[in-house]
């Protein structure tokens, strides 16, 4: 038996005049799923959620929660709430009233209000004397606790994500991630979360979809994304990577358009015409010393290194001018010169081809 998704959005187009902002879109989200949709700037992101919960209006295609339609319902009256990047607190209001507004606006009373203003404080982990404070006495983390703890007041059953950790700095926006991925393991509220930062999306969700031009490139785990993508542009957006642009000849055999690789016999098997390029991320490329060997190799020079914490970053030009970048451990750091001549080397299992001309908005329900 097919199971029913909780959220379906199919066909959707929305339209301003004559600028199409999402184009006949299609997606389905599991009930308690936290999903993310990351994108560049213009990609559509905010135009969805928007729609999802009913602050603009559909221009073609449907929005379902558990087979009933809701892009027809008021956006008052569906089961959604949305945390904005602003927060949106009433900064007359203490923190209690804050949470406390959605079940004052259900006309509850205010000892049951009370009451779930400090479960919720408790949940999020705000100290119980905060509950009298202002908000303009809180700092950027607990007005953050503050939001999710009134938007969960309304008892939504999808909570939508505006970019809400963006104005915080790092460290806080560390912790803040870790917390909000307890909170959804918690609640077993259905989070659709929007953000610029790849990081956040890989430490938080079950799911990304990543968006551009008003269409999903790909919609799978952040493991899957990163490691088999299907378009060169998801393969830039999820990190650094090597493109190597390759093609095959009718017999199968492959050139390289500007890299001078050598591959061992029956390293990749490519169909005959094949065009496209090899993708290596910069963590599966090593430097060969004398008599190491590997599936792929190539020749360069040490052009720069950068340490990014944990790890090191080497950037590497090769003999016909292609920069390739390598990372390493920082304890494993490389005991060489700029400048020094450099053998890199990959193994088969680290290559994922991506073919010129690919499809990559799939079936819209799930995967792509």
């Amino acid at each position: 038996m097919v199971l029913q998704p909780f959220v379906r959005i199919e066909n959707v187009t929305k339209r301003f005049g004559r600028f199409t902002a999402l184009d006949r879109i299609s997606l389905d989200i599991a009930e308690g799923e936290f999903l993310t949709i990351v994108g560049p700037s213009g990609s559509g992101k905010s135009t969805l959620i928007r729609l999802l919960v009913g602050i603009d209006d559909v221009t073609e295609g449907t929005i379902s929660l558990n087979g009933a339609r809701i892009d027809t319902v008021p956006a008052n009256k569906r089961p959604t709430c949305m945390v904005f990047q602003s927060l949106a607190l009433f900064p007359h209001m203490s923190v209690g009233k804050n949470i406390e507004f959605p079940q004052k606006l259900k006309k509850v009373s205010p000892e049951a209000r009370k009451a779930r203003a400090l479960e919720l404080m408790r949940l999020l982990r705000l100290p119980e004397d905060y509950y009298g404070k202002m908000i303009s006495q809180l700092s950027g983390g607990e007005r953050q606790r503050v939001a999710l703890a009134r938007a969960l007041a309304f008892d939504p059953e999808i909570i939508v994500f505006d970019e809400p950790l963006s104005a915080l700095d790092y460290r806080l926006r560390k912790t803040l991630e870790k917390e909000l991925k307890d909170l959804h393991s918690r609640t077993g509220k259905t989070f659709v979360y929007i953000t610029h930062s790849l990081e956040e999306a890989m430490v938080m969700s079950d799911r990304i979809a990543i968006m551009r031009l008003g269409r999903f490139e790909q919609i799978d785990t952040a493991e899957e994304i990163y490691s088999h993508p299907v378009s060169r542009f998801v393969a830039g957006f999820m990190g650094e990577v090597n493109l190597f642009e390759a093609a095959t000849d009718a017999s199968g055999a492959i050139g390289w358009k500007d890299a001078a690789i050598t591959a061992a016999p029956g390293a990749l098997a490519l169909p005959p015409g094949w065009r496209g390029a090899l993708m290596v991320r910069p963590e599966l490329v090593r430097f060969l010393s004398e008599g190491l060997g590997a599936d792929f190799t190539l020749k360069g020079r040490l052009v720069a290194e950068y340490a990014l914490g944990s790890r090191i970053q080497y950037s590497v030009e090769t003999e016909g001018g292609l920069p390739v970048t390598v990372e390493r451990p920082f304890e494993a750091r490389l005991d060489a010169p700029v400048g020094s001549a450099l053998t890199m080397g990959w193994d088969r299992g680290a290559v994922h081809p991506i073919a010129d001309g690919v499809s990559v908005e799939g079936d819209g329900h799930g995967k792509a």
